[in-house]
């Protein structure tokens, strides 16, 4: 067993998981999307800082220039800018939860629009899936969560998966971590104007906001990247995706342990019938 690339797996599915959590405290204190593009800012530079000290350069194609844009838009600029704005009403749990749908979205639409193969297991997965989801969004909204909020989860998943899609094959070998840098500068050179246009910004400074502020900017901003790309050089990226499948089991239980969030029995099966849902549409994809 390589206990090394066990210990990097565990610790970044944690990390990720974990965002979901200091997101909703932080919001709880301060303007959404004038957090988020500071935050961006910061972990941008910082990214880059450190990926100039490891030897990368910017040097990228035109393609990987467009998707560089497209990502941080709709990865960091739509996506979690949603979810950030959706976590002022809905817990962070059920965030967790609607951003593990991830692969099922993307295998559905390479189904739909790029006529990939699917197998009857893949395809029995996304069926998992979407009970799976209905099990927890018919228990949640039945017990009062803001449909605005879930929509808006679901948007940002939406845009995530739009963006995987996008971005195939545009990858720049050899200096990712720059890449990751300038992804975030984007976005948040994309969110500021947006929150600087919409919102009314309020910040109201307390050990919490400066604890989760920085928790989210250096851990699942920073340090998480920086763990994941060494776990996919040790392992390669199809093992090193398997990890995911421990997202929405920990980003429910994360936000029940730390702000004390209600787990009820239907969350737990729908959390399960997803997971295996992910599991089976990655097991078609990978035979």
């Amino acid at each position: 067993m390589d206990i090394r690339a066990l210990v990097l797996g565990l610790s970044f599915v944690l990390m990720w998981s974990s965002a979901f959590t200091s997101a909703r405290i932080a919001v709880a204190y301060a303007s959404p999307l004038l957090l988020l593009s500071v935050r961006f800012l910061i972990s941008g530079l910082l990214a880059m800082a450190i990926a100039k000290l490891l030897g990368q350069r910017i040097s990228l194609s035109r393609r990987q220039w467009g998707a560089v844009v497209a990502f941080g838009l709709l990865q960091n600029g739509v996506y979690l800018g949603v979810n950030f704005v959706a976590m002022q009403w809905i817990e962070a749990g059920l965030a967790a939860i609607i951003a593990s749908m991830l692969p099922l979205l993307v295998a559905l639409l390479s189904w739909m629009f790029f006529k990939e193969r699917l197998p009857a297991i893949g395809i029995l997965g996304l069926f998992a899936g979407l009970i799976g989801v209905f099990i927890i969004m018919s228990s949640r909204l039945s017990n009062g969560a803001d449909l605005t909020g879930v929509l808006l989860a679901f948007l940002g998943v939406g845009a995530l998966s739009l963006a995987t899609l996008l971005v195939r094959g545009a990858t720049s070998s050899g200096n990712v971590l720059m890449v990751v840098g300038l992804q975030m500068l984007v976005a948040s050179a994309a969110l500021f104007p947006v929150s600087l246009t919409f919102e009314t910004w309020h910040v109201i400074w307390s050990w919490q906001l400066i604890g989760a502020f920085t928790y989210t900017t250096l851990v699942p901003g920073v340090l998480a990247t920086l763990v994941w790309f060494t776990l996919v050089q040790r392992i390669g990226a199809i093992r090193a995706a398997s990890y995911h499948f421990l997202n929405p089991f920990l980003g429910v239980a994360i936000a029940a342990l730390v702000v004390g969030e209600t787990l009820s029995l239907q969350d737990v099966a729908g959390v399960l019938v997803i997971s295996l849902g992910i599991v089976a549409v990655q097991y078609s994809k990978s035979n």
